[in-house]
């Protein structure tokens, strides 16, 4: 549902602190493929999905909306602050495979996009290409249509800010350098929005998102909240029963109009009982809302 400030959002942001990387080559979607989360060999020309990149450990170090361009090029949108290790390391295991990675972000700016031009794609990553560059259907955010602009889509100016309140609202997980190897997939709710694809086969970390999801060991959630004050990714969380230790994690945050909102990965075993702060036990209070999609709450 949209609420009096978000009803208004209408054009583009440039999105500085998004980047991209690109794979090119005939064994692009192939190498890829066996590094994420998600099917990337089935993902058709001018199709977009969700996926992660996750460890040996099971833990994330990136997430992407991948897009595939043409039968040889793939473009991952990317947290910018992880764009340079992200891709050291993905380069570190192409091997012999004939795929290309560079930095493409200065020739592929990225801007989020709200409002009319978004709801013309009808569902989520769906894209189309026009004048101005790609448009990539994102899922929406109280009520509002998103959507990811590879290029100036030559709209409106529109708070970045604005675009962030709306990101995190969403329930869509970015990882960024402070969240890197924080969390398991499921963690951040990655395969409720479509980023884990669990009959796809191996990649690094599969065994353990596999286990997590079908061995009944998830313990861990995320989930949307309030705050009494702005928050940043890798912040703590603590519930008032264990003052000691946290119960989970800022993954993202954003502030707008004077209201604060947090993505957090949160201890299922905490949730309906007590009290919420950031950064220390008596840190500004939690208030849960929302997301826009259901969140298991079985506690192996």
């Amino acid at each position: 549902m949209q609420d009096t400030v978000t009803a208004s959002f209408e054009g583009a942001a440039r999105l500085p602190d998004w980047g991209v990387i690109r794979a090119a080559g005939p064994e692009a979607a192939s190498f890829l493929h066996s590094q994420l989360t998600q099917d990337i060999v089935g993902l058709d020309v001018g199709r977009a999905r969700l996926a992660g990149y996750c460890s040996a450990k099971g833990r994330l170090l990136a997430s992407f909306v991948v897009w595939r361009a043409s039968a040889d090029e793939l473009l991952l949108a990317c947290s910018a602050d992880l764009l340079a290790p992200t891709l050291k390391r993905l380069s570190m295991f192409v091997l012999r495979a004939k795929c290309r990675l560079s930095d493409a972000s200065a020739e592929r700016p990225l801007y989020g996009v709200v409002g009319s031009a978004a709801r013309a794609l009808e569902a989520a990553w769906q894209s189309r290409t026009g004048d101005h560059g790609v448009l990539i259907r994102m899922p929406d955010a109280d009520g509002v249509p998103r959507a990811l602009a590879i290029g100036d889509p030559a709209l409106p100016s529109l708070d970045a800010a604005a675009w962030s309140w709306l990101e995190v609202g969403s329930g869509v997980p970015r990882i960024v350098a402070a969240t890197v190897e924080q969390f398991v997939p499921q963690m951040v709710n990655l395969e409720l929005v479509g980023g884990v694809n669990f009959q796809k086969g191996c990649y690094p970390g599969q065994e353990i998102v596999a286990r997590s999801q079908y061995r009944g060991t998830l313990k861990r959630r995320a989930f949307l909240f309030s705050s009494e004050a702005a928050a940043l990714p890798g912040q703590e969380i603590f519930h008032e029963a264990d003052r000691e230790q946290p119960a989970g994690l800022v993954a993202n945050a954003a502030s707008f109009d004077g209201r604060h909102r947090v993505l957090a990965e949160l201890k299922l075993a905490v949730l309906g009982s007590g009290h919420l702060r950031l950064g220390v036990p008596d840190g500004p209070l939690l208030q849960r809302e929302d997301l826009p999609y259901p969140v298991p709450l079985e506690v192996a």
